[in-house]
């Protein structure tokens, strides 16, 4: 049996003190907790931590800067490169710049209204099909570029979670509110040949959670 893993991280915490939705909108950076995630996380693999060094020959990420930030303390730890797939970015969501909530937030627009219709597409945003669709060949081509080893993925909330729904056959509509999914955690799939045998979930960076930013779909 060949073993490969492959691990979906969320990128680190954002600087947004507009607590807007910022989706793909661009100049969104890290901030300095966020930072501190990243390299977190980096010695955590690195084995700089206590644990074992692990065995990541691939760091790939997001377009978006977050994401970028995100991966390159762990590329650097590793001696590699930062690798980009358009694959992994956030999804597409009609709210992107503005707040939600129904007070002074998008919902006490009417013009909003509509695109809250259907929860189980999402009305508002890139279908979760689409979503797992493209993270999924992502996975594939990283699979194949990592086989017999390991390689990260910094993406976004919304598709790594969808992904891990589709991945355990559940429903890929949900409560935003009970995602497992926090900033600079590691989703981690695991492969014997061309089987998936396992998927774990770590928060290497949990020390610097607490009052971290949790905004639905960063």
């Amino acid at each position: 049996m060949v073993a490969t893993t492959i691990h979906l991280m969320r990128h680190g915490e954002v600087h947004n003190p507009g607590g807007v939705l910022y989706g793909r909108l661009p100049g969104f950076r890290l901030s300095e907790r966020g930072v501190a995630m990243a390299h977190m996380v980096a010695d955590h693999l690195a084995g700089e931590s206590g644990g074992p060094r692990r065995d990541v020959v691939a760091v790939v990420a997001s377009p978006l800067q977050r994401a970028q930030e995100t991966a390159r303390p762990i590329a650097e730890a590793f001696g590699l490169d930062v690798g980009t797939d358009e694959r992994i970015i956030e999804a597409g969501n009609h709210f992107e710049g503005k707040t939600f909530g129904v007070g002074d937030g998008s919902l006490r627009h009417p013009e909003h209204w509509p695109f809250l219709r259907n929860p189980f597409r999402p009305s508002w945003g890139e279908p979760y099909q689409e979503q797992v669709d493209r993270m999924l060949a992502a996975v594939e081509k990283a699979r194949t570029l990592a086989r017999g080893h390991e390689a990260v993925l910094v993406s976004h909330q919304l598709p790594v979670w969808v992904t891990r729904l589709a991945l355990e056959n559940r429903h890929l509509w949900h409560d935003p509110r009970k995602r497992q999914c926090s900033v600079a955690s590691l989703t981690s799939l695991r492969f014997e040949d061309d089987t998936l045998v396992g998927i774990g979930y770590s928060e290497p960076a949990a020390v610097l959670l607490p009052g971290a930013s949790t905004v639905a779909g960063a």
